[in-house]
Order: structure tokens, then C-alpha cells, then sequence
């Protein structure tokens, strides 16, 4: 029965805009305020990036430092992701009670006593609190940017402010690699941690100067600051129409949402989707390659450090900044689909190629091996078809797909699954590896990967040139309109 509902909602938005309210957002936003607006999105990727990158660089100073193990290591690199899991979770609660900004200013907050924490650690379990403090801070933007970006954009090109979020996520790792790079050393990894601060302090700074969502003033009973944003945003004489649509959509809600609205049986079709796409994400192994690109190059024969580290840099660091404005090109213009169908195909079979590289690599070594070529080009493969795709449509669709009465909590439980996801991959990439080998890991995420692609096809619903008000009605609701059923 969910199915069956699930593949009559896509249809039901595959078939195009069919009118439907005014959307709240206007058509075209002053260059200045689009550009805040781009500038707290960018910041708030820029910083889960960097965090995301930094630890590939600073594992060996750490190692060395306190001279600890495998499993310590892994601690490290993996814990971040729990503390996002959490972040996510509150990061939902804030943003729906306190508002948009408030939780940005918050996971800014968060990310510096991280980044403080981490630089200044005495010893490696206070590494770990830092991690887990800036984890929760990354946890908390993941879910307020995304979300900010949806509420602000026009209709006509939600896709690319959201999918700037991603491209910022890509500068924020190709940025932490060449930072790496730079202070490699000793004791460079507490520099490293230091300077991610400065990826929190520009993201206040930045928050402090943008305007709220409209649609959260309206929801928190404050009318005439919606209006004055709306106008702000470039509403003119039409923000009292526009106030009037975000209210009667808001009426169509429940005043006070609960955890328990976000998993109400009317809503199980986005919920599927949203966390669907969350897992598949991760599981398709992006997180493994990037946390761990330099161990997978040395297994393909990259034998030095710096050959490495050039490798991971370029190949990994480099391709994904570029390739991501493939989506922010072609997402308003194709479709959410499209992308989403093409890239897992390039994915699988990219992992697919990596899996038989290693399976066919007789012990071969050196950079220049066959091993060696073949796996740095299935990896730009499978980097350039994960950032056009899973990447920034991911977040595109969790941030389009929910009602505005649970948008912030249910947009918070997929981010929250989605780094729990990535928590399992990281944490025991290296563990499946000892255990199955490389070849079949790999093959492990092209399966992943397939039985995303047919899951796409039969239920994931398109929803360019769809106001987030019209997307809401197409789930089925009670009050939703005839046409968009």
C-alpha cells in the first residue's frame, strides 16, 4: 500500500506544475539579499566540508604525537559523525523553535569551541570531545542551511541555492587538502584544527547580517516580520498576498508539531524518500573514499606519502569542487531525476571497475601499474558522477519534499540518519576491507548502487519548478487541492 501511494505521489509530480498557490518567494531576489542568502549557505557547507577534509591531513601528526593505535585513529576519524548524528537531531528542535538563524549562529558557535578544543587537546580523548563538539555543530548546519536555502530561494532555482550548500561542502574539502598540504609537519595538525575556526566565525558573521525565513516568522505568530522580510526579499505590492499563501498553508497544519507528526502515516512518502536518499548517500561509499582516499591509493599502488596526498588532492579534492556545477548547471534545468539516474549509473559502474582492478592486481605496485592508472580513473569516475548527483540532489529533495509543519524536525531525522549512515561506512571501511577484501568492498557499494538506481526509478518523484506549498498538497493530505492529487 505505501508502494502503491508512494508511486502515485511521483506520478502526481512528475506530471508538472498545475498551478497552486502563489509562491511565497518572490521571482527574482535583490542581488544583495540573494547574495546573503548565498553567502550563510556557502559558509555553513564550507565548514562541514573542511571538517568533513582535515582529518586526512592531521591523523598522521596525531599518530605521532601520541603514539596510538589503529583504533584510536578510527575514533577520531569516525566520531565526528555521531556528534553531527546528535547536532542534527537539536539542530531540528532550534530551527523550529528558535528560528533559522539562531541555529546557524548556533552551529557556528559550536564549530570554534570544536576547533578550539581540537588545536589546543592535550591528549587524545580531548581530541575526541572536540570532534564531537564540532561534529555538533556540522550536525546542526547540515540541517539549517539546507533548509534556509529551500525557505529563501525562488521556485525557478531552489535547486542551485541548494546545491550550493553542496559545492561549498566539495571547496570545504578540496580547501582543508591544501591546508593539509601546506602544514604538514609535527606538529601542523593543532594548526589544521585552528583554522577551521575561521569557517565558524565568517559563518556568524554572515548570519548576523541575513534575514530570517518568512515562512518561520509566519509559523511563530509574528505576521508583520514576515511581511517586512517578504518585502526585503523583493515582494513589493504582492507580500500581502504572498504572507496570505504562507498562512493558509500553515493553517492546513498542525499547530504544534511533535516528533510523532514527522512519522504520521499521511506523510510516509516523503518520509521514505528523505531518509531513503540519506542512506544512499552513504552506503554507495562516498565518506570511505574521502576519509580514506589516501590508504585506498596506497593499496593501488601510490607508494609515497606525497604521491598520495597528490592524488587524494586532485583526483578526489579537485574533481569534486568542479564537478558539482554540473548540478548547480543543470539541476533547475533537467530535473532532480535525471541527475539522480545518471550518476548512479556512472557510480556502479566506476566501483564496479575499482572492485576488478583490484581483483585482477597480482600484487602489482607502483605507481605507474595498471592497478594504479585504472583506480585513480574509476575514482574521478565515480567523484564526478557522486558530485553531480547523490551529492547536492540529496539535499535538494530532503529540504523540498516535507510539509511546513515538520519541514525543520523531519529534514533534521534524514540529516541525522544520513551521519549515522555515514558513521557505519567509516567507521568500519577499513574493518570490510580486512575481512572481504578490497575488490569485493567495492563491488559491495556497486550493489549499493544498483538497487539505488531501480529505486529511484520506480519512487522517487520530480519536483523542479514546484513551489515547496504545491509539493506539500501533492502528498495527499485532506485539505490538499483536486489538481495536485
Amino acid at each position: 500500500m505505501a508502494d502503491t501511494t508512494q508511486r502515485s505521489a511521483a506520478s502526481s509530480l512528475r506530471a508538472g506544475p498545475s498551478g497552486g498557490r502563489l509562491d511565497p518567494v518572490p521571482d527574482r531576489l535583490p542581488f544583495a539579499r540573494g547574495a546573503s542568502v548565498l553567502a550563510v549557505v556557502v559558509l555553513a557547507g564550507a565548514l562541514f566540508g573542511y571538517d568533513q577534509g582535515v582529518i586526512s591531513g592531521a591523523l598522521l601528526g596525531i599518530q605521532k604525537a601520541f603514539a596510538v593505535g589503529a583504533v584510536a585513529l578510527e575514533i577520531v576519524t569516525s566520531w565526528v559523525t555521531l556528534g553531527a548524528m546528535f547536532g542534527s537531531l537539536a539542530g531540528g528542535y532550534v530551527a523550529d523553535h528558535f528560528g533559522r538563524k539562531r541555529a546557524l549562529l548556533a552551529a557556528a558557535g559550536l564549530f570554534i569551541a570544536g576547533a578550539a578544543i581540537e588545536a589546543l587537546a592535550p591528549e587524545v580523548p580531548v581530541i575526541v570531545v572536540g570532534r564531537l563538539v564540532a561534529g555538533s555543530g556540522v550536525g546542526v548546519a547540515a540541517v539549517a542551511a539546507p533548509l534556509y536555502a529551500a525557505e529563501l530561494a525562488p521556485t525557478a532555482v531552489r535547486g542551485r541555492f541548494v546545491s550550493c550548500y553542496q559545492l561549498a561542502i566539495t571547496i570545504g574539502i578540496f580547501g582543508a587538502y591544501l591546508v593539509d598540504e601546506a602544514l604538514a609537519g609535527p606538529s601542523g595538525w593543532r594548526a589544521m584544527f585552528g583554522v577551521s575556526a575561521i569557517a565558524g566565525v565568517l559563518l556568524a558573521l554572515a548570519v548576523l547580517t541575513a534575514l530570517e525565513s518568512p515562512r518561520w516568522f509566519a509559523k511563530a505568530g509574528r505576521p508583520d516580520d514576515a511581511r517586512r522580510t517578504l518585502v526585503a526579499l523583493g515582494a513589493g505590492d504582492d507580500a500581502d498576498a504572498r504572507l496570505a499563501a504562507i498562512e493558509v498553508s500553515l493553517r492546513e497544519e498542525h499547530e504544534t508539531p511533535s516528533w510523532s507528526d514527522v512519522f504520521a502515516p499521511r506523510w510516509r512518502t516523503p518520509l521514505i524518500i528523505g531518509l531513503g536518499l540519506a542512506v544512499l548517500q552513504q552506503v554507495t561509499g562516498i565518506n570511505a573514499i574521502i576519509y580514506y582516499s589516501d590508504s585506498i591509493f596506497a593499496a593501488a599502488g601510490f607508494t609515497t606519502p606525497a604521491a598520495q596526498t597528490q592524488a587524494t588532492t586532485w583526483a578526489i579534492g579537485a574533481v569534486n569542487v568542479l564537478s558539482t556545477f554540473i548540478a548547480i548547471a543543470f539541476i533547475d534545468h533537467l530535473g532532480r531525476r535525471p541527475l539522480l539516474i545518471a550518476g548512479l549509473i556512472g557510480m556502479g559502474l566506476s566501483l564496479t571497475a575499482v572492485g576488478f582492478a583490484f581483483y585482477h592486481s597480482g600484487g602489482a605496485s607502483g605507481q605507474g601499474s595498471a592497478l594504479g592508472v585504472v583506480t585513480l580513473a574509476a575514482l574521478v569516475v565515480f567523484i564526478i558522477s557522486f558530485a553531480f548527483s547523490l551529492g547536492p540532489v540529496t539535499w535538494t529533495v530532503i529540504n523540498e519534499i516535507y510539509p511546513g509543519e515538520v519541514r525543520g524536525r523531519a529534514v533534521a531525522v534524514a540529516t541525522a540518519v544520513n551521519w549515522g549512515a555515514a558513521f557505519l561506512v567509516s567507521g568500519f571501511f577499513l574493518s570490510v576491507v580486512n575481512a572481504i577484501g578490497q575488490a569485493s568492498t567495492f563491488w559491495l557499494f556497486a550493489a549499493f548502487c544498483a538497487i539505488g538506481l531501480v529505486w529511484v526509478i520506480v519512487g522517487v518523484p520530480e519536483t523542479r519548478g514546484r513551489s515547496l506549498e504545491e509539493i506539500e498538497a501533492s502528498w495527499g493530505g485532506a485539505s490538499a487541492p483536486q489538481t495536485l492529487r
